[in-house]
């Protein structure tokens, strides 16, 4: 009998545009023959309304699924569940698809372990860590695996001095969204005049903000997953921008970045980002898919952490689906391994 997968798309934050591109590769290349697919989409949309004491915003959250004649279904919330022409479907494992809020961040993975459903991704506490980026920063640290940059971790509701930030850590610098994905509201500082109007624009996005040094280096990414105790870890990807960063324009439009795959890196330096990456998946305790983002200092032979992706990218240029077909695997063999592995595991 067919197993029936959700593939949750969408989402709540500036990534849903990306989320729901990947939910489109990863639907596609689901094999049908072993699976029925069922795409939910998750958003929620908000506007200005009038209350008793003022205005008020007013939230409408949205999980649904279309079904074959064109109709909206509404999940039920209290099973994670459909009714189809009155049929209720239950789901075997959920296959989430949803960059940033709430498939990456440990929302949903709660809500499914509270549920008992299996799901392809991290655990909740390691979603919710490896999430916001300043906090895994000082985890993965502690760890003593990896070299991690000097930063500093600000709040939108708690002063900050910015000439005390640039006494701490030495220019350029890095302004991010400590909980963002996409490069969305990161900015590349050079100057001390530049640095408040970065902070704005991550503000913009986040409530919270990791200012991290630059460190000069090749920016090299490693995906990798653990099935039955054994890693599988897919051709490394250099990343090569035509902008001063890796941004979201640089992300996203063809020809403004060069991604190279198999990373043209010394075997030594690949075997290091491998094993480097290993180990931080078990500290972390990751599941499914992983990216992990380094950037190799040439000059000092040291490898520096960046981040743990643990929804990466899944459209057709993403890197991850490059990796895969790098490494002589078709994405329907992929997507298999990680629901059945997912299966396994609960």
């Amino acid at each position: 009998m067919k197993k029936n997968i959700a593939l949750v798309a969408g989402g709540y934050s500036g990534e849903y545009v990306i989320s729901v591109k990947s939910a489109a590769v990863i639907e596609r290349n689901i094999d049908s023959n072993i699976y029925n697919v069922y795409k939910i989409e998750i958003s929620k949309k908000s506007w200005a309304d009038k209350g008793p004491d003022g205005p008020v915003v007013i939230y409408e959250e949205s999980w649904t699924h279309i079904g074959p004649d064109g109709q909206a279904i509404a999940v039920d919330k209290n099973d994670f569940s459909l009714t189809i022409n009155g049929k209720k479907v239950k789901f075997d494992a959920v296959f989430i698809g949803i960059h940033g809020t709430p498939g990456e961040d440990g929302r949903l993975q709660g809500y499914f372990e509270m549920l008992g459903i299996p799901f392809t991704s991290c655990g909740m506490v390691t979603s919710a860590l490896t999430f916001n980026k300043s906090y895994c920063n000082k985890v993965v640290a502690a760890l003593n695996v990896v070299n991690v940059s000097k930063s500093v971790h600000i709040f939108k509701d708690q002063p900050y001095d910015t000439k005390a930030i640039l006494q701490e850590l030495k220019l350029p610098v890095f302004v991010k969204p400590a909980e963002g994905g996409s490069s969305i509201g990161m900015s590349k500082v050079n100057k001390a005049d530049e640095l408040q109007d970065a902070i704005t624009k991550a503000f913009n996005e986040d409530a919270q903000i990791l200012i991290e040094e630059f460190v000069k280096g090749r920016e090299i990414t490693c995906g990798l997953y653990r099935v039955d105790g054994e890693f599988t870890v897919l051709p490394l990807t250099e990343i090569i921008s035509s902008k001063e960063f890796f941004d979201y324009e640089a992300k996203y439009v063809p020809g403004m970045s060069k991604e190279v795959t198999p990373a043209e890196v010394p075997e030594e330096v690949a075997t290091l980002i491998g094993k480097t990456a290993e180990e931080l998946y078990n500290r972390l305790n990751c599941r499914g898919i992983v990216r992990m983002d380094f950037i190799w200092e040439e000059s000092g032979k040291r490898l520096f952490f960046l981040e743990v992706n643990t929804m990466p990218g899944q459209s057709e240029n993403s890197i991850v689906p490059q990796m895969v077909r790098a490494a002589g695997k078709t994405l329907q063999e992929f997507y298999g391994t990680l629901i059945e592995d997912c299966l396994k595991r609960f």
